[in-house]
């Protein structure tokens, strides 16, 4: 039987002897070593963290006058929340610009990953956690793009099931093929009533669920390798450790989580949320698509389809081939970033512009992708903006396929330089 000594009822002994709490916050704060040479950009996680916190409340304030109802989900969004409850515009532009602002950090967040190689050795799980975060942050999106039952929303909803009609071949005699298959995701012929209430279902509950579980893991994942850091250098942390706290500060390379390194992530989280709700009371319309201002008309097709700003990218992608080959492609855009960890054979761990030919495969990456998202939003009628998204396209590919082959011929880097 276990032993317990006598406390006062929810004490910090009390609860200590019930929970644990304080090997808890040992384990995962005061004596999380962190190391000491990185930069504002390894603020991204917790300030990614804290805007989905942000979501999570601003949308349950917005699901108190929201109804899932195709004859009256426009209303309750652009009418309802807008003009008749009491700052419901508030909560509405904070939603709108959180989910659009959380993708741009995302990007950042995963930019850094690959420009420091924080994918590499031994930190591969924190990677493929955080791709995970990644679908499951886009599906969530997706699936809250439907709910104002807009134009855009209505269309949008419309092409993407159509991608999976009759892209594969009947299996057992059509039973498994894929119009049956758009058919029960709709739960009709067309989007209507059934959709919406799944997707409502899937935004509200299930995703935010998964999102919460996948944030857990990923940072779980970060225990036990650590955080990389800005020069690659690697680090006895239980050396650094035991220096810091023989108060040999100086000589060591880490910082403790709490208080030192949350310090410098809470200072960056302010700087963030100063440009957050600035957004949020003066320029909000960058998160609002206009189109989406119309009801949803299934007789009326909007002259030009496209998704959020930030799927621009992987829709490119899709958009210049045929149907079938721009599925492969799409896919392949999709699955082809979680193999990072195992394309990239070089032994180094350090920063992109050490690594010869990474840095150059760095930089062609970040612009294809810009480049991809401009062409996105472009009409496909213009014939020299859709041969640069189809060049764009095939490039992205190219830069993957040719990823191992770089990296075998790498020449091992030394040192902090």
């Amino acid at each position: 039987m276990a032993h317990f000594d006598k406390a006062m009822p929810f004490s910090n002994k009390w609860m200590d002897q019930r929970l644990a709490v304080n090997t808890l916050q040992r384990v995962l704060s005061t004596e999380y070593w962190i190391p000491k040479n990185i930069n504002f950009l390894w603020a991204m996680g917790m300030i990614l963290a804290a805007t989905f916190g942000i979501l999570v409340v601003s949308g349950i304030f917005l699901l108190m006058y929201y109804t899932p109802d195709t004859a009256k989900a426009f209303d309750a969004v652009n009418y309802t929340i807008m003009s008749e409850v009491g700052y419901g515009w508030f909560w509405r532009h904070i939603h709108g610009v959180g989910a659009s602002l959380v993708f741009l950090i995302i990007y950042i967040h995963m930019f850094t990953g690959i420009y420091y190689g924080s994918y590499k050795k031994g930190r591969e799980l924190i990677w493929l956690s955080g791709m995970l975060l990644f679908i499951t942050f886009s599906a969530e999106a997706f699936s809250g793009y439907m709910l104002p039952w807009g134009q855009m929303s209505y269309w949008a909803g419309m092409v993407i099931t159509n991608l999976f009609e009759g892209a594969t071949p009947d299996v057992l005699g059509g039973a498994l093929n894929f119009p049956h298959f758009v058919e029960w995701l709709r739960g009709d012929y067309v989007p209507g009533a059934a959709f919406l209430g799944r997707f409502f279902m899937l935004h509200v509950l299930l995703m935010p669920l998964v999102i919460m579980g996948l944030i857990v893991l990923h940072f779980g994942t970060l225990r036990i390798p650590h955080v990389n850091n800005q020069d690659g250098e690697e680090i006895d942390f239980e050396e650094s450790a035991a220096l810091w706290k023989a108060g040999r500060k100086k000589e060591a390379k880490v910082i403790p989580f709490k208080p030192v390194f949350l310090s410098k992530d809470v200072f960056v989280m302010g700087v963030y949320f100063i440009l957050f709700f600035y957004l949020v009371f003066y320029h909000f319309e960058f998160a609002m698509d206009p189109v989406n201002f119309d009801p949803a008309d299934p007789l009326k097709t909007p002259t030009h389809i496209y998704p959020e700003w930030y799927f621009l990218w992987s829709y490119e992608i899709l958009r210049p081939f045929s149907k079938n080959i721009g599925l492969i492609w799409f896919a392949f855009a999709q699955g082809i970033l979680m193999g990072l960890p195992f394309l990239d054979r070089s032994p180094n761990v350090a920063p992109a512009n050490r690594r010869g030919l990474f840095k150059i495969w760095f930089w062609l990456l970040l612009i294809d992708m810009i480049t991809l998202t401009i062409m996105g939003k472009l009409p496909p009628t213009d014939p020299t903006f859709a041969m640069i998204g189809k060049v764009a396209a095939i490039t992205f590919i190219s830069l993957w396929v040719v990823l191992p082959f770089i990296t075998m011929i790498e020449k091992p880097v030394g040192g902090k330089k």
